[in-house]
């Protein structure tokens, strides 16, 4: 009897251990960054204020580098991957997370060449090599099965990845995905934001700003000044060349249900997306009215909403 209760104990405590411990400790590039990182960082941390959910920060070393990682939700809930927007890192997602983590553990990446609080030392030289850091991130966090969500550049590589891991992944939301499914179509917008590539650093902030969101004032001046800082730093961003959209078969291949989102005056995508998306065996498309291309931000109520549903069903 005595054995029995001892096990139970020893049951319980190893439950309640925390499986992420060794990877709360905040590395030196963090604590003592170069003027630069430090003021980005602290912007970060400004942003990452807005999140109505407490949450926790990883630090997950890797073959290329340290992956940072964002944890917010039930511990014991179904696990939610999130992949953020070029240039954009995991405080991007600060008007979805309270919805997102209701009822889901979630896990949200910062990919490692491009601003945010992961860190590169070691080259990435291909997309399949993203696709494997992404991959051995995920294995570290030791999820077996996720819901994944990914945003723009976040949506093509989240499509990748679950082309390469169908079993993993349960369900997968896209948010306005770029070249996903399509290409993307010359505009107004766009030839503007070729235009002003002339102009000062703040113009083309501004220009493209204004051509990705259908109402800039909804973005938190807090994010704006991470977003805008973080453009000064290097960046690897590589790899645009690559995404090219997914053929036909690739697409009709994945047998996971999927919802693909876009903003009426999406700049990136068309009807067509929406199309391709509903053509799909377990596809699901759908266009958010008075949303650009960051309908993540302009709409976050309705697309938290729909997302949730989606999530539920």
């Amino acid at each position: 009897m005595r054995l029995l209760c001892l096990l139970s104990v020893l049951l319980l405590f190893t439950n309640c251990a925390d499986k992420y411990a060794e990877y709360k400790k905040v590395p030196k590039y963090i604590t003592d960054p170069s003027p630069s990182k430090e003021a980005y960082y602290k912007a970060y941390d400004q942003t990452l204020s807005l999140w109505d959910v407490s949450y926790e920060e990883l630090y997950i070393t890797t073959t290329n580098g340290i992956a940072h990682v964002i944890v917010s939700g039930p511990k014991n809930a179904e696990p939610l991957v999130l992949l953020h927007g070029m240039n954009a890192s995991s405080t991007m997602w600060y008007p979805n997370i309270g919805s997102l983590s209701k009822n889901h553990r979630v896990f949200a990446i910062d990919f490692i060449l491009e601003p945010g609080k992961s860190y590169l030392y070691n080259d990435i030289e291909s997309v399949e090599k993203v696709t494997d850091w992404y991959e051995e991130v995920l294995y570290v966090l030791d999820l077996d099965q996720y819901h994944l969500i990914g945003a723009s550049r976040g949506g093509w590589l989240a499509v990748t990845l679950a082309l390469n891991n169908q079993s993993k992944v349960k369900s997968l939301i896209l948010l306005s995905p770029a070249q996903t499914f399509t290409w993307i179509r010359p505009s107004m917008d766009l030839l503007k934001n070729i235009v002003t590539l002339l102009a000062s650093k703040e113009k083309q902030i501004e220009q493209s700003l204004e051509s990705m969101s259908e109402n800039v004032d909804k973005i938190n001046d807090a994010y704006l000044k991470q977003y805008t800082l973080g453009l000064d730093l290097e960046s690897e961003n590589k790899f645009i060349t690559n995404m090219q959209p997914f053929s036909n078969d690739e697409l009709k291949s994945l047998q996971m249900p999927i919802l693909v989102l876009i903003g009426d005056d999406d700049m990136i995508n068309t009807e067509k997306t929406v199309e391709i998306a509903n053509s799909l065996p377990n596809g699901k498309g759908e266009i958010v009215q008075n949303a650009g291309h960051f309908l993540s931000i302009d709409q976050a109520e309705v697309v938290n909403e729909k997302m949730r549903i989606f999530l539920k069903n």
